[in-house]
Order: structure tokens, then C-alpha cells, then sequence
């Protein structure tokens, strides 16, 4: 909260302009994105790009990959709701989060890998490290992954919200997920571990939807609407947000579905300013109002 405050009231006396998907400011780069633009070059100069990216404490290595594999099966479910991305360079790209998209043209990204154990994983790492192809682990970008600098599972899938209010949401409802996986784990059980690629297709369906689609239950082997999955997800985690004290910030996920995210909100700015005349450039415009008032509400 003092951080958004400090943004939102410094933003014009340091040339920033807060909004949903994308930061611009006046500035040079510190030395570790000006060695990433360097690598990537093209890939790396359209970075232009924000996430909502949320740590969860796991002390122990092996549980860390444990509920990696198990937990990317809902990394689709909170990125439908955090979607605030469907403009790019001043178009309507007919996606919910099209930062995915320039995101996703980097090496290493994606849905992560499975592993059978913390040894394996830091091979893996090791064989890359000792190629000389990246430094260390935090060259890793998929969209869930253990820290390298914290012993934490970190989720990186989610757009940036507009609002703190739902960035708030998001995060309370993964780390239930995550404390729901490990009650199961504890009790003998575990949450059904899918292939890469059917996660990938409820991936692309919240990228390309968000929650209007809905996702494919793979253990029913049919898509789902998107209330009727989240309503199953609240349930689920019900005891554990109980635990942690936040439940009615998991339970408020409900009002991010019912009034629609980010993106669906930019998108009716955009339309409702065509409708009473306005032109693209000044469309485009009322949009990116919109954003820094509904990012600066309440601050």
C-alpha cells in the first residue's frame, strides 16, 4: 500500500505514468535489464511489459518442487482473472492478456517443467549454469518457479492488476492454493498431476478469454464456465484461508468475475468512447485515463 501511494504521488514530479499492463518512465537501465536487452535483443526491447509476480514461503527444497508440479495446474485459473493486457502498440489484439504473448517469445518461459525431486531440478539448472547459458536459476522465467534468491514458490503467470484490491485477491487465493496442496500432501493425497500440454490449451483459452470461455476440467474432460471453476476453487481452499485470515479477499475474486477484469473494463472504456464519437487516438486515450484514476482510487 505505501508503495502504490508513493507511485501514484510521485508519479508526475518522476515522469511515470502508472497504468495496467505497461510502466513508462524517464531513465536509463540498471546493468541487469541492459545485459537482457543486450541477449535478447528484439524479443528483449518489447518488453514493455508488467506482472504480478507472488512469493510463498516453503522452507523445504523438496515440497518447493513438489507442489510445482502440482500446482501448475491452476496457474490458467489465476491468470483469467488478473487479465489487463488486450491492447499492444495501440490495438485491440482480441486477446485478454497479450503480455503473455510478447512474454512468452523469450527462451525459458512457459508452463514449468515437472521434476521428480529437488536434485533433479538443480541438474538441470547446473547443466544450463555450466553450458554458460544463463547465470544462475532467476534466468528461469517460467510461469511458475522456485525462487533463486528466497526459499520461495514464485508466481509469475498474472498480469499486473489495476487495482490493489484484486492484486490482493489473486495472491490470497494462490497461497491457498498452495497451503491446500500441501493439507492433501500431508493427508497421503495429492491433486492429479496433467500433461504440459493440456495445461497449456487452458493457458491459451484464460491468454486468449480470460473468464469469459470458461476452462477445460480435465478430470471431467470438458470446459467448465469460469464461475462455476472458481466457485469450486473457493470451496476448496475454504480451510485454508480460514487459517490464514483471508477470506474475504479470496472470496472478493468473485466480484473481480462479476464486474469483469481489467481487461474487459479497458475494453468497454475503449468501445463507449467510440460509440459517442471519438476517434482510435482518442479512444486509446480514455483508456489509459481510465487506468491511472482506477489505479490511483483510494490511495
Amino acid at each position: 500500500m505505501k508503495l502504490a501511494s508513493y507511485v501514484a504521488n510521485g508519479k508526475d514530479a518522476f515522469g511515470v505514468v502508472t497504468g495496467d499492463g505497461v510502466v513508462t518512465m524517464n531513465g536509463r537501465l540498471d546493468s541487469r535489464y541492459a545485459s537482457l536487452r543486450d541477449d535478447l535483443q528484439g524479443v528483449g526491447r518489447r518488453l514493455a511489459i508488467c506482472g504480478l509476480h507472488v512469493h510463498v514461503g516453503i522452507p523445504e527444497d523438496e515440497l518447493r518442487i513438489d507442489l510445482l508440479n502440482q500446482a501448475s495446474y491452476f496457474l490458467p485459473h489465476l491468470l483469467a482473472l488478473s487479465t489487463s493486457s488486450p491492447f499492444w502498440a495501440g490495438e485491440d489484439t482480441g486477446l485478454k492478456s497479450y503480455r503473455l504473448a510478447v512474454f512468452d517469445e523469450l527462451p525459458r518461459t512457459g508452463t514449468p517443467e515437472r521434476f521428480a525431486s529437488w536434485g533433479e531440478y538443480r541438474r538441470h539448472v547446473d547443466i544450463l549454469v555450466g553450458a554458460g547459458l544463463i547465470e544462475d536459476a532467476s534466468k528461469l522465467w517460467w510461469d511458475l518457479r522456485p525462487s533463486d534468491r528466497f526459499p520461495t514458490l514464485e508466481m509469475r503467470i498474472t498480469d499486473s492488476c489495476t487495482t490493489l484490491e484484486d492484486s490482493l485477491s489473486i495472491a490470497a487465493l494462490f497461497r491457498c492454493l498452495l497451503r491446500m496442496l500441501w493439507r492433501l500432501k500431508r493427508e497421503n493425497q495429492r491433486w492429479r498431476i496433467y500433461a504440459r500440454m493440456l495445461i497449456d490449451e487452458n493457458r491459451w483459452r484464460a491468454q486468449r478469454y480470460g473468464t469469459d470461455r470458461g476452462l477445460v476440467d480435465f478430470g471431467r474432460g470438458a470446459i467448465f464456465p469460469y464461475a462455476e471453476l472458481l466457485d469450486e476453487m473457493i470451496a476448496l481452499v475454504d480451510q485454508d484461508a480460514r487459517h490464514f485470515g483471508c477470506l474475504d479477499e479470496v472470496v472478493r475474486t468473485r466480484d473481480i468475475l462479476a464486474r469483469g477484469t481489467s481487461a474487459h473494463r479497458q475494453l468497454a472504456v475503449y468501445q463507449r468512447a467510440l460509440s459517442e464519437g471519438a476517434t482510435h487516438a482518442k479512444a486509446l486515450a480514455a483508456v489509459v485515463d481510465w487506468l491511472i484514476a482506477e489505479t490511483v482510487r483510494g490511495l
